[in-house]
């Protein structure tokens, strides 16, 4: 499991805002996806694979269900976009709400974004703490080697709030011009809710515990069959799933689908958006994960039996496509079920 980097959890390191230093449906699609710019091939649905996610019953569900476990907020943010964290989530902070009235504020709670996501590149869930003394964490969400957005929450203190937190926040508000409403913010401030570090950490695993269902959610979307695609495609996508433990090359695909190299090449990369290796690649690593949430099943075996013909080139596609190791996976999954259990 993703242990935190740079959060405040493990090494007290904290987010001092640049600002600061200065004065101042339920999932079922039928399109393929374009992997280079992450949207839908169908021109009838040009939406991208984030937006989907973002609209689905599954994650109205989850937010749901969080929200009332944990009471903190939750909210699905798109790699491409950018805003506050958790912004109009049900269970917002009301002093982050304030925050973000303010320019100062505003700013601040956007260089906190990208400090959490390290402007949408992270692979790993990192949190930190704003100078209010409040922690926002971003749990990453990715298919293939593609980040799709993170799963956020936070707006949370892991510490006693003092009156010398509120008064760094409400003397760097002055300074930035930001007209406030001082009662109020205190009221809000000192509202705040708080966790115990240990607690926070565990609502974080559940986050990834999630993070990794919407990324098998969101690669069967990209792996299924199409109806939109040519026959030819369609047949080589069977023909691939249903033979992806045998030693497949780009020849002999395109020989089972009855076409050339050349002709199979051009139109599987223009339907799908991957590479036939790419897409192999993509299909045996879904199986292995699959295969991998059995802790009875050797490493070594399952790589064997997705169609791998050795342990490293399994290992490295493997952490290519999910930025982590077999070994880290299963640690993940099996753990989740055994807390569950």
């Amino acid at each position: 499991m993703a242990r935190l980097h740079n959060s405040i959890l493990h090494e007290n390191a904290s987010y001092c805002s640049p600002s600061l230093a200065q004065s101042s449906p339920r999932l079922g699609l039928s399109e393929g996806w374009d992997w280079a710019t992450n949207e839908c091939v169908s021109h009838s649905e040009p939406h991208s694979l984030s937006e989907r996610l973002s609209q689905s019953q599954i994650l109205r569900d989850y937010e749901q269900a969080f929200s009332v476990a944990t009471g903190l907020p939750f909210k699905f943010q798109s790699s491409d976009k950018k805003r506050p964290p958790t912004s109009g989530s049900k269970q917002g902070n009301p002093f982050c709400e304030h925050m973000a009235e303010t320019e100062p504020g505003c700013q601040m709670c956007m260089e906190m974004q990208c400090e959490i996501t390290k402007d949408g590149q992270s692979i790993e869930t990192r949190s930190a703490e704003c100078p209010a003394g409040l922690t926002d964490s971003a749990v990453p969400v990715r298919v293939g080697d593609k980040i799709l957005g993170y799963l956020q929450t936070g707006q949370v203190a892991l510490r006693r709030l003092t009156r010398e937190d509120f008064h760094r926040v409400t003397e760097w508000l002055r300074r930035g011009g930001a007209d406030m409403d001082v009662e109020t913010l205190e009221q809000s401030f000192f509202a705040t809710k708080v966790m115990e570090p240990k607690q926070y950490e565990a609502v974080l695993q559940l986050l990834e515990v999630f993070a990794q269902h919407l990324s098998l959610a969101a690669e069967q979307i990209a792996t299924q069959q199409v109806n939109a695609e040519p026959p030819m495609v369609q047949r080589a996508r069977r023909f691939i799933e249903e033979n992806q433990s045998e030693d497949l090359t780009l020849q002999g695909v395109a020989q089972a689908v009855n076409t050339s190299t050349f002709h199979f090449c051009k139109m599987f990369k223009r339907a799908t958006g991957m590479t036939f290796t790419e897409h192999l690649a993509l299909v045996r690593v879904a199986q292995a994960k699959r295969l991998l949430a059995n802790p009875q099943r050797r490493i070594s075996e399952v790589a064997y039996e997705v169609g791998f013909t050795s342990l490293t080139h399994f290992n490295r596609t493997f952490r290519r496509v999910t930025g982590q190791s077999p070994t880290v996976f299963r640690g993940q999954v099996c753990g989740a079920k055994t807390r569950r259990n």
